[in-house]
């Protein structure tokens, strides 16, 4: 009987043992805390803010200590729901976008406001409908850079009291209604339509230009070409006259040298006399009616008056 009662005795100490030893694990492991990279935890003691513990190994007391708050310090994502957004030509269209954030003092973004992102995402939208309202349809898709900085500056000025830094914010979608997508369709057809006849009327003109300025080009070019012809021309005709006059002066001082020699003015006279009647025998050849002068047998007389017109020369010469 006493055996099994120190029997019983040692399986109860055995059993606390291993309890002791397990609740030393548990609290052991709860007062160690290891926080990852680029995160951060809010502890409270007795409910009352601690402190906040980064990336690292950590000790909390326990039952005393209590992780409350724990926050990303990644810039974060936030899809930004669709809304329906009234323009100022009152279309409605709808709007959707994405809000990056991040936290840069957790302590704030735990104590400062109850939701930050739910917040963010709030500003945003009246944020956008705000700036939608005083836009008109066009504009707002030319206008989307202006959009994404006045909702950045809105959503980050609100949210510095919670430690919260917006970095930017980007428009996904302007989506208006299908009649209204219909009439842009017709209006962007027309335009590419006005594009092309005007881009048409244009070759054309410019064709037209082409075609009448190689026409002056031409008419210029055969002006010029004509004028260098009769210039040419001309040149040659003065080159000829001066030639031939050259040659008859040459020939008439031949004559008068010949006429100054010896027996010249007889070969003159003989030159003289076939001369008149080799005309007189042409003249018969081209004409069936011939005029002679009454002293065509005169021949001597006709010679010694060519003679006297000789002798003249000659003293005049002298």
């Amino acid at each position: 009987m006493t055996s099994l009662v120190t029997l019983a005795v040692s399986n109860s100490s055995t059993i606390i043992l291993v309890g002791i030893i397990i609740l030393a694990f548990i609290l052991i492991a709860s007062m160690i805390k290891v926080v990852p990279q680029r995160t951060a935890i809010i502890v409270e003691r007795l409910g009352k803010y601690r402190a906040t513990f980064t990336a690292g190994f950590q000790i909390l007391i326990p039952f005393i200590d209590k992780i409350r708050y724990r926050h990303t310090l990644k810039e974060q994502a936030i899809d930004v729901a669709p809304q329906v957004c009234i323009t100022r030509d009152n279309i409605a269209v709808e709007v959707d976008g994405i809000l990056y954030l991040q936290v840069l003092d957790p302590q704030k973004a735990s104590y400062g406001i109850d939701n930050y992102r739910f917040a963010s995402i709030q500003i945003a939208q009246t944020t956008m409908r705000s700036i939608i309202g005083k836009l008109e349809l066009d504009r707002t898709f030319e206008e989307r850079e202006t959009i994404n900085i006045t909702i950045v500056d809105a959503v980050d000025k609100a949210s510095e009291p919670w430690g919260v830094k917006v970095t930017r914010y980007e428009v996904k979608n302007i989506s208006p209604p299908q009649s209204i997508r219909d009439a842009m369709e017709k209006q962007m057809r027309a335009e590419r339509e006005k594009r092309a006849i005007i881009a048409e009327s244009e070759g054309t003109k410019q064709a037209k230009i082409n075609v009448a300025e190689g026409d002056k080009q031409e008419l210029i070019k055969k002006s010029e070409g004509e004028m260098q012809k009769r210039i040419n021309e001309a040149a040659g005709r003065a080159s000829e006259i001066e030639q031939v006059a050259k040659a008859t002066a040459n020939g008439l001082r031949a004559i008068s040298a010949a006429i100054s020699e010896e027996n010249g003015l007889n070969a003159v006279n003989l030159r003289i006399a076939e001369q008149y009647l080799l005309a007189f025998g042409n003249l018969a050849k081209m004409n069936n009616t011939i005029i002679l002068p009454s002293n065509l047998s005169d021949i001597s007389g006709i010679v010694a008056t060519a003679t006297s017109v000789f002798n003249e020369v000659r003293d005049k010469k002298k």
